[in-house]
């Protein structure tokens, strides 16, 4: 199975898409779509994208956007536990100034330390854009278990930088995914922020249909 996702589907921009590549692709885009709706099918769909683009990241040597995928397969059970049991009892809310500090303080750390392990210990040919993303891709993953309006903030700004790491590691529909990504996360901002002004901060609600 594994040689098979590793291998590849089709030519796209002149570079090999692998299965695993393409796969990713379209649970990608059901994934995020399904963030936007607060839809708690977005985790194990989630989940599977995130197993499918470790393969296609491991394949491509961006070892610290694989390993990172390992980390949402967690968080992402963490959120469809939260979001299934009702143990967040509120819908979107801002962030706090405490908890935006502390977000600050832990990107800085993991970005210093992904760098550190990436730069010494694997091929990575990008270390610094691989550890800055992958750490504020972490803090974005876990604002949206916490449904903080702010994550999508984050992932716009990750977004804009994977576009082109992605494009130089001859990723080009994975690119592509993260340009689609990118305007949905506008999408998701808008929806959230409406949802914000609409019903007070706290009150339970979310998307089974």
């Amino acid at each position: 199975m594994l040689d098979w996702l590793a291998s590849p589907a089709l030519q796209a921009f002149g570079a090999p898409t692998t299965w695993a590549e393409l796969l990713g692709f379209a649970s990608g885009l059901l994934c995020v779509a399904l963030v936007v709706r607060q839809h708690i099918a977005n985790w194990p769909v989630g989940i599977a994208n995130n197993l499918l683009f470790i393969v296609a990241f491991w394949h491509a040597g961006l070892f610290g956007d694989a390993w990172l995928q390992v980390v949402y397969v967690a968080l992402g059970a963490y959120g469809w536990w939260c979001w299934s049991t009702g143990r967040l009892q509120q819908r979107v809310r801002t962030t706090t100034r405490a908890e935006w500090w502390w977000l600050a303080a832990a990107g800085v750390l993991l970005s210093v330390a992904l760098w550190w392990y990436l730069e010494r210990f694997t091929e990575s040919t990008v270390p610094w854009p691989d550890a800055l993303t992958t750490a504020v891709s972490l803090l974005a993953t876990y604002g949206q278990t916490r449904r903080l309006v702010e994550s999508w903030w984050l992932w716009i700004s990750v977004d804009v930088v994977y576009i082109p790491l992605y494009g130089y590691k001859d990723l080009w529909l994975t690119a592509l995914l993260y340009l689609v990504f990118l305007t949905l996360c506008v999408f998701g901002l808008r929806a959230w922020r409406s949802e914000l002004r609409r019903v007070p901060e706290g009150s339970p609600a979310w998307s089974t249909d």
